[in-house]
């Protein structure tokens, strides 16, 4: 008689390998205290000032809030500006990127190595150099963000492409679809909330940027923390605080709300 073949049942870890990570997670943990010298008792012995600090941005200067509209729209105007900038040029990196949109190696991973390189440079230091060739104002803050925005849109997608149902993608190339209806019709319809989705999170990501680019002179509401700092107007610095939270919250549940009925 024939016998059934037993079926093979995957080894559980064994309790050393878990040993062994955590091991390794706590000596990285413990270099990385030791070598940037951090100090959790310089926090306590600090709490005076901190106290201080805290206690003279109350009450906030609630008139001052006439002052942050025009530079709170100005910032936002940034963010919508690269964001959309952003999410435009994204779009070819994102198929150029992707394993099963591409199949060759020597365009792939060139397109991978140049976005790795976009996402390497801090959206501070982006805006500091646009500063530099354009002076102040939104511009400068409108390249930063685009490029930003760039590096973080079409690296999730692209990820989110790969692991979409191959199953379209086989049905249009059996029946002979050209390299565009293939992208038209089996990429774009699974991947096209993703993307939005990840656009709206990009969003939400660049007014928080844009509110700091300001320190370095790319305009929006940053020139008001920098000035405010400057001149240790901590009231002033806590309507601020407050104005751009309310923005950020404001969006953070509209985006969030779209990416229910997206995804």
């Amino acid at each position: 008689m024939n016998q059934t073949p037993k079926k093979m049942v995957p080894k559980a870890p064994s309790k050393l390998k878990h040993y062994l990570t955590g091991i390794i997670v706590l000596a990285l943990l413990a270099w990385s205290y030791w070598r940037s010298e951090a100090s959790i008792v310089d926090l306590f012995t600090n709490r005076d000032q901190m106290a201080t600090i805290i206690v003279e941005m109350f009450p906030p200067d609630w008139g001052y809030f006439l002052e942050i509209i025009d530079p709170m729209l100005e910032t936002i105007r940034m963010a919508v500006i690269g964001t959309t900038f952003g999410a435009i040029i994204a779009v070819p990196i994102i198929l150029l990127c992707a394993n099963n949109v591409n199949r060759i190696p020597w365009i792939s991973y060139p397109a991978r190595f140049v976005l790795n390189l976009i996402r390497t440079v801090p959206e501070l230091l982006l805006a500091a150099v646009f500063v530099a060739i354009f002076g102040l104002g939104m511009i400068p803050g409108i390249f930063a963000l685009t490029i930003f925005s760039v590096g973080i849109i079409a690296k999730l997608t692209y990820e989110s492409i790969e692991g979409i149902d191959k199953g379209p993608m086989e049905a249009m190339t059996a029946v002979g679809a050209n390299k565009v209806q293939w992208i038209t019709f089996s990429i774009i319809p699974q991947a096209a909330a993703y993307f939005v989705s990840y656009v709206l999170y990009t969003f939400e990501v660049n007014i928080r940027a844009a509110a700091i680019l300001g320190l370095v002179g790319a305009g929006g509401i940053g020139l008001l923390f920098d000035s405010n700092l400057g001149f240790f107007n901590y009231p002033n610095v806590n309507t601020l605080v407050f104005a751009t939270l309310i923005v950020v919250v404001i969006i953070d549940f509209i985006s969030n709300k779209l990416r229910e009925k997206l995804l």
